[in-house]
């Protein structure tokens, strides 16, 4: 069976509400490795924490032979240790999400903490392959409110895991298929927050590069208020 061709894009917009942007990426179309971090915030700490975990996350990544759970956890960790001296040093809140997907054998591997989050479109179908590790999250599944009540949106910034977290924990570490015809969308919440369900199935389903499918996601952001950083990588599938 032939390895199918990728296709990728990356792209991001300050927004509305900050004077920088906290979001970070690393995108390298072959093999595959698409990383994304938020910060946490607006201060020193959440734009030394993106850029700290990102690039440890995509060392590790080069200087091992394939990518493997193990590692991709380690490298995680690594992340975990060196953005939490940083908030030590700086004695303020330094911390990030990190959503990555990294070409595998049989597929790729996705590796999820924090609320930025990845979808795939596939036949039609827009799923949600990552989890929010947020009290919302929990609150919605658990039924301890609804999903769109007042509780959840004051939980929904209450992240439960994320890069720099005192307790250090753990990724989640996924293995996904790839298959021609599937499109995938890392995003940070400054879009998922602001571009609903249809309007990202629609954006995704178009039959266009993945360049033009960013940037009509980070427009179709900033017109819903712009009131976050918002990045997108695309990855198309063929």
């Amino acid at each position: 069976m032939r390895s199918p061709l990728i296709d990728v894009a990356a792209g991001s917009d300050i927004g509305k509400r900050y004077s920088a942007n906290f979001d970070v990426t690393y995108l390298r179309e072959r093999p595959l490795l698409a990383v994304l971090a938020d910060g946490m915030g607006d201060g020193p700490g959440s734009a030394a924490a993106g850029r700290t975990a990102v690039d440890i996350f995509v060392d590790y990544v080069m200087r091992a032979p394939e990518p493997t759970p193990d590692m991709l956890r380690a490298a995680v960790a690594a992340a975990h240790d060196q953005v939490s001296r940083i908030g030590h040093e700086l004695q303020s809140l330094a911390g990030c999400t990190l959503t990555a997907m990294a070409a595998a054998p049989q597929g790729c591997w996705l590796v999820q903490i924090g609320d930025s989050r990845v979808y795939r479109l596939r036949a039609g179908l827009l799923e949600l392959l990552t989890t929010d590790h947020t009290m919302a999250w929990l609150g919605a599944v658990h039924g301890w409110y609804p999903f769109d009540s007042a509780q959840a949106a004051s939980a929904r910034y209450q992240l439960t895991r994320y890069i720099g977290h005192g307790g250090a924990p753990e990724p989640d570490v996924l293995s996904v298929t790839m298959r021609p015809g599937d499109r995938y969308l890392m995003c940070t919440d400054g879009v998922s927050d602001q571009v609903d369900y249809d309007g990202l199935r629609t954006f995704l389903g178009r039959d266009t590069r993945p360049q033009s499918v960013v940037s009509d996601i980070l427009t179709a952001s900033d017109t819903a208020g712009g009131s976050d950083n918002a990045t997108a990588i695309v990855i198309r599938v063929d």
